[in-house]
């Protein structure tokens, strides 16, 4: 049985369409993440599980249970908000009791569990601490802690990292990861942010316009995406509207670009070309293979470099190792270009 089911979740606001007939089964114990850009639903449906928004039609089901007009406070459910929505006026310890304290437990049973929870997150020795005394990173595991001490059948994460600065972001977001591991607990995870949701999921639902554009693995996701927009979005692929040509070459801003058969696989007129930043090979001008470019803009990054070249008028954006052959190549030096076929993927353009 899947901890959480829906079938055929819709959302409409007036003639809005926010979520359109989203079905999803997500396994006992699994991290799942819907991505997707701003306005396309993605917190709209996280509300509709949580029970902060009414579905306009469609069922959800939790651990089998049909929870689809329960209230929210009734259906086990633990969230994590963006803004944490902790209670500035207590301690870190009154936060994570908050909610025990609403379920009547008795004062030694909720202090146990509140000392066990904040062990866990590393925050035992805040327990005294008022919460706007603490560091953004603390406030986001003082809000992880209140959400798990009541043992809640399935978390909700709200894009919770995005307050953050980047370091503290990669620290948060693994230490979200271990505990989610530690306990087992099912976990459904929002954000706009694609290295979030493939460093921390068993599975992504890529979400465009209020529907799934794709689920899978983040390496599905990633190394084989079903659409441009997946293709774009996650790994930000070069998408390049051309046409298919009966000789397989590939046309497109008065370039050609010479195509394999077992990679046109029968495509023929309109397309839609995916380039991973990464399948793009750079080499100084004179190289004796390659499509000659210009280089217009880098950007060094410390261990990768990133460029825009331009290719007989395609501006394409390459991610590349640092190294001493790319710290030659600056904007206005003519390079070689060299494109892994292995790495891209083509679309019918209907």
């Amino acid at each position: 049985m899947a901890a959480l089911s829906l079938r055929r979740v819709t959302k409409t606001f007036e003639s809005i369409h926010a979520v359109s007939g989203v079905s999803l089964d997500i396994a006992s114990g699994e991290f799942f993440s819907i991505l997707g850009p701003s306005g396309c639903g993605k917190t709209t449906l996280l509300r509709m599980i949580a029970g902060f928004e009414q579905a306009t039609s469609g069922r959800i089901y939790l651990e089998g249970k049909d929870i689809t007009g329960m209230p929210a406070q009734a259906r086990g459910i633990g969230m994590v908000f963006q803004n944490y929505a902790l209670f500035p006026h207590m301690t870190v310890f009154n936060n994570v009791a908050f909610g025990l304290e609403t379920r009547k437990l008795r004062s030694p049973v909720i202090h146990k569990k509140v000392e066990a929870i904040l062990d866990a997150v590393r925050l035992r020795d805040k327990i005294d601490v008022p919460v706007p005394l603490l560091s953004g990173g603390e406030q986001q595991r003082v809000a992880v802690a209140r959400a798990l001490v009541v043992e809640p059948a399935l978390l909700l994460f709200d894009e919770p990292l995005s307050n953050l600065d980047v370091a503290l972001r990669l620290q948060t977001r693994e230490e979200i990861r271990s505990l989610q591991r530690k306990t087992g607990i099912t976990t459904v995870y929002v954000t706009h942010d694609q290295a979030e949701a493939m460093s921390l999921s068993d599975r992504v639902a890529v979400m465009r316009a209020g529907k799934f554009e794709q689920v899978g693995s983040p390496a599905e996701v990633y190394e084989s995406p079903l659409s441009p927009f997946v293709a774009g979005f996650v790994g930000g692929g070069n998408l390049i509207t051309g046409t298919v040509g009966p000789d397989g070459g590939f046309e497109a801003n008065g370039a050609t670009l010479p195509l394999t058969p077992g990679f046109v696989k029968g495509i023929l007129g309109p397309a839609v070309l995916a380039i991973k930043p990464e399948a793009i090979t750079l080499a100084p001008d004179g190289a004796t293979d390659g499509m000659n470019a210009l280089v217009e803009d880098r950007e060094y990054l410390g261990f990768t470099t990133n460029f825009v070249v331009n290719l007989s008028g395609l501006r394409l954006h390459v991610s590349a190792i640092s190294s001493p052959e790319t710290s030659t190549l600056r904007p206005g030096a003519h390079a070689r270009v060299r494109i892994d076929l292995a790495r891209c993927t083509l679309y019918q353009d209907q």
